[in-house]
């Protein structure tokens, strides 16, 4: 499928076509074939103590066997769903490879899951068996029909330590995993309706090179710092599958977010891509980081959500690298970015990467691939689009639509896509504000709140309004000192009608310490709707 919809900067567009083999098993034909070269190195784990841990991609072969031979002698057969729930600690790379060794499915979860949200996905996908930290078992304790229990450190009754797989075979022979056969499960934070088991087929794990390429620009002698959750699908694509994919050195990080110490291991670890979510940068542009070399760093991206425009400016300026903003989603995966050394438009996700064919859907009807606005298409069939949601086949068939002839990914994401192809986030589908006859995208107002010295975080929303249909509302958290009134409340309002079209400017205006956030770190704006 070549992506020739909308205007390319170069031939690597127009050439490119997906060549997915006919089996792909991730252990083997990725971490297995790095691991030919005994010094390589794949994974550079430290903690906030500064303890420092180095493993070579034959080490991660190794071990991800002893462990492969353990779940299987403790029952765990090709096609059984394991949980993966470990904080970010080199155990839970070596975990996903050997469950995926096995040709069975990793649900990878984060480890502010309660009882409650992995008992929904226990029961809903049917899971055999799971791997967690010894802090984290008595979750499980009321949790019933999951046989293997495998613990990180000491293992309380009804558990086998991981510790026991050091004394097993190190060499498991790596399942037959078919292109098409479901491979891994993320679960959707659920913040409408229950959360969805997106599942991916092993053509995904396959496919997830391709931003690594094109979007993160990995080689072998690359290191890459992602600090997404391992709970999340961004950590499938910037700490395992894509990296390691191109044979980069990871490092991962388990400790508490402080700006000095992002700066120190950047500098220390001679990091040359750094992945961050805005949030993180927001907090990141106010720190001093002139005592740091950072002359490693080569690019920095980022994908989750929007970076204001004032932030790009600012890390230019700190690090001397763009941020190479991002667009994915859990069920596609990075889908459209801005890549290294094309023109960069302010408040632009970028264009489709190679492989990646888009449109938008208008209120007509119509499927548009440039100078057009509406919800994201994107074209099938493409090997990085989810399978399935597990066991909803009504939720799925949702998802997909036929216009013009063709069969496309419906996102639920509303975008602009210009004339030269570039794509603008605007919303969600039902986030979209109507007020007197104006369709408000929450994104441009948040962006321009954010630019305010006085905006630590915002977020915008629509409520009900009998005379315009709806308002637009905002909440907003202040940096530390700066006080809520209504002479502020003024001033931003003033600040959003010169920064935009006035009529987007917020007419309520509410403080608050913190806004509602689902466990992967999205906003629920849901909540706030409910708070008008």
């Amino acid at each position: 499928m070549n992506n020739n919809n909308a205007p390319s900067h170069d031939a690597t567009d127009i050439d490119f076509s997906w060549q997915p083999p006919a089996t792909f098993n991730f252990a083997s034909d990725v971490v297995d074939r790095w691991a030919a070269d005994p010094s390589k190195l794949a994974l550079i784990a430290e903690n906030a103590k500064g303890a420092q841990q180095t493993y070579s991609f034959a080490e991660v072969a190794k071990q991800s066997c002893q462990l492969a031979n353990l779940l299987k002698d403790s029952g765990i057969v090709q096609g059984d769903r394991v949980i993966v729930m470990l904080p970010r600690i080199p155990q839970w790379q070596i975990a996903m490879v050997a469950v995926l060794r096995m040709g069975a499915i990793p649900i990878p979860c984060i480890t502010m899951l309660t009882t409650k949200d992995l008992d929904y996905r226990a029961s809903h996908a049917g899971v055999k068996g799971v791997i967690t930290t010894s802090a984290e078992c008595a979750k499980f304790d009321d949790i019933s029909g999951i046989p293997t229990r495998i613990c990180v450190g000491d293992a309380p009754a009804g558990w086998t330590s991981l510790s026991e797989a050091k004394a097993l075979p190190a060499n498991f022979p790596a399942a037959v995993v078919g292109i098409n056969d479901a491979a891994i499960i993320y679960y959707t934070s659920g913040s409408t309706g229950s959360p969805k088991g997106v599942t991916h087929a092993s053509r995904a794990l396959w496919a997830w090179e391709n931003s690594a390429e094109h979007w993160l620009q990995l080689n072998p002698s690359d290191r890459i710092w992602c600090t997404a959750d391992t709970g999340w699908s961004k950590a499938g694509t910037s700490i395992l599958f894509g990296p390691w994919s191109r044979g980069s050195a990871v490092l991962f990080y388990d400790g508490p977010f402080e700006p000095a110490k992002r700066f120190d291991l950047l500098s220390r670890h001679q990091v040359t891509c750094f992945c961050a979510a805005a949030t993180e940068l927001r907090q990141l542009v106010l720190e001093d980081a002139s005592g740091y070399d950072l002359s490693h760093l080569r690019q920095t991206v980022s994908a989750g959500e929007s970076v204001n425009p004032e932030i790009l400016t600012r890390w230019k300026t700190l690090t001397g690298t763009d941020v190479l903003d991002g667009y994915g989603q859990t069920e596609t995966l990075m889908t459209i970015t801005n890549r290294p050394g094309r023109p960069i438009k302010a408040g632009s996700m970028g264009r489709p990467l190679p492989g990646i064919n888009i449109a938008v859907r208008t209120s007509d009807g119509e499927a548009k691939p440039i100078s057009a606005t509406g919800e994201l298409l994107i074209g099938l069939p493409n090997p990085q689009v989810m399978l399935s949601y597990w066991q909803d086949p009504e939720r799925t068939a949702g998802t997909r639509i036929e216009l013009n002839g063709k069969e496309w990914f419906a996102t639920g994401d509303n975008v602009e896509i210009d004339s030269d192809g570039y794509v603008f986030f605007t919303g969600r589908a039902d986030d979209i504000i109507n007020s007197s006859g104006y369709r408000i995208g929450p994104q441009e107002v948040e962006n321009a709140l954010s630019s305010h010295p006085a905006v630590k975080e915002c977020a915008v929303v629509g409520i009900p309004d009998e005379e315009r249909g709806e308002l637009v509302k905002a909440w907003v958290t202040l940096k530390n000192g700066t006080e809520g009134d209504e002479a502020l409340i003024k001033e931003l309002q003033n600040h959003v009608k010169a920064s935009t079209a006035p009529y987007k400017y917020p007419r309520r205006i509410a403080f608050t310490d913190e806004l509602p956030k689902t466990v992967t770190g999205k906003i629920r704006r849901n909540i706030l709707r409910e708070q008008n």
